[in-house]
């Protein structure tokens, strides 16, 4: 696939809601283990807000910034903030109605970029970010000119990101609270952001 048209795009989020529902309550027992047990319900209540938008876009930058503004304004915690806030990155850096590799990677880095100013968290701390971070990075170090591969790439190192917060202790939110004991667990923001780079990839 040399271009993600807008369609493909759609057919990306909606994958991701399904899958993200399907595993809402793995996700929310993760978080119940070392926080307040609601990230499953948290995540597929944001990703319903961008159904409504995204099914009447037509261009990228449009589509993300209606998007990202209706996460914000429909739902509240820290989910949402971020989630909103990497489609309204991604929205600053695409335009048009189809994107190469390159457009998409762009995208997805003014995506990351944009949350990297919602958050300190970085790679190590067992949040979403031990997800999205390397997933950004797989695309922006893939030299592939096929868009789906792009997205393998990105899904892959966001499972392998996600599998490795495990063994780290929290550094962010409730969690952090909990020091050693959070260790043994998967952090549910790197797992369900980790769900949503599988989707979008099986989605092209």
């Amino acid at each position: 696939m040399e271009l993600l048209t807008i369609d493909a795009f759609k057919a990306m989020m909606s994958n991701a809601l399904a899958h993200v529902k399907f595993r809402e309550d793995e996700f929310s027992k993760l978080d119940a283990v070392i926080g307040d047990g609601d990230h499953g319900t948290a995540i597929v209540t944001a990703l319903s807000c961008v159904m409504n938008p995204l099914e009447n876009g037509t261009e990228f930058k449009s589509v993300l910034n209606d998007m990202g503004f209706a996460v914000m304004l429909q739902t509240s915690g820290s989910t949402s903030t971020l989630l909103g806030a990497f489609f309204l990155g991604m929205s600053d850096h695409a335009s048009g109605s189809s994107l190469d590799v390159n457009g998409v990677k762009a995208m997805f880095a003014g995506g990351l970029e944009n949350v990297q100013k919602q958050t300190k968290a970085q790679k190590g701390d067992k949040t979403m970010m031990d997800a999205l971070i390397p997933a950004v990075e797989a695309m922006q170090n893939s030299d592939t000119a096929d868009v789906k591969e792009l997205l393998l790439s990105a899904a892959d190192a966001a499972l392998k990101g996600a599998e490795d917060t495990v063994r780290m202790k929290a550094n962010f939110g409730r969690a952090r609270n909990y020091g050693e004991q959070s260790i043994g667990y998967a952090d549910s923001g790197a797992t369900s952001w980790s769900c949503m780079f599988a989707a979008f990839a099986e989605a092209l």
